[in-house]
């Protein structure tokens, strides 16, 4: 075997190796991120998203170990459909998400409508899709928030959605258990993507949120794939039922 000493580069760990993995959301910050971490980890990975043009962007730069799956999450006969179609699945991400910030009383229903139906109610139907085609010892990751553990102003309906999802991780996870399915939540803090950096540009809200991370930093989509590869992998095969906080500390105060 070749060593550092050798002057050739060792062989990076794969412990996905083989894994077949659905990251929804894909073409977002985390999603991207993730997608491409699972691959590296040697993951074959099923990209799902709205945008075809866009997952063909990701396919091409992840290589031939992935694939597309244009998808609606909304569109829950259609989502069954495809996702029940896959003959394996190994891991499954629900990552696919949304936020509308706005005080409660400016809370209409289709506001609420539109979180709940992405944030939990797309989570549960992709999760109730594949259970089929997953094999003893497969992972569910549900991506929550920070805001699934406590609670802030301006998000309520967002804060019930990832509460949800914190709930349904732990029932899922006690259900699922004697299939062999583990089932886990990430809860990130705030998470620097090309979606969130425009309200980072108000430095305002830049230094409320950062007072508030004993850490002094925000998050990247690094951070958060690092812990789903390890979730996902054997290493974390007695991990069930419970969210592992990515928050810098946000919660512990």
């Amino acid at each position: 075997m070749k060593t550092a000493s050798d002057g050739a580069a060792l062989a990076v760990p794969q412990p996905l190796a083989g894994k077949v993995a659905v990251v929804t959301g894909a073409t977002g910050g985390l999603g991207r991120s993730i997608a491409k971490a699972f691959a590296d980890a040697g993951a074959n990975v099923v990209l799902v998203a709205r945008d075809a043009a866009a997952l063909g962007v990701l396919a091409d730069e992840i290589g031939p170990t992935s694939s597309t799956m244009p998808v609606d999450l909304g569109n829950l006969s259609t989502l069954s459909e495809l996702l029940g179609s896959l003959r394996r699945v190994d891991i499954l991400v629900n990552n696919a998400g949304t936020n509308r910030p706005m005080p409660f009383e400016q809370v209409t229903s289709e506001d609420f409508d539109h979180l709940m139906n992405l944030n939990l109610r797309g989570a549960f139907f992709a999760a109730q899709a594949v259970l089929d085609s997953m094999p003893r010892g497969g992972v569910i990751l549900n991506i929550g928030s920070q805001m699934g553990h406590v609670g802030a102003k301006n998000r309520t309906v967002y804060c019930a959605t990832k509460h949800g999802l914190e709930g349904l991780t732990k029932a899922l996870a006690v259900e699922l258990a004697p299939r062999g399915i583990r089932v886990v939540s990430l809860a990130p803090t705030f998470v620097e993507t090309p979606m969130t950096r425009p309200m980072f540009a108000d430095a305002t809200f830049r230094d409320e949120v950062l007072s508030r991370i004993p850490m002094g930093q925000l998050g990247q989509p690094e951070d958060i794939a690092a812990a789903a590869v390890f979730l996902a992998s054997d290493a974390a095969r007695m991990v069930t039922g419970t969210s592992l906080l990515i928050d810098g500390g946000w919660t512990a105060q």
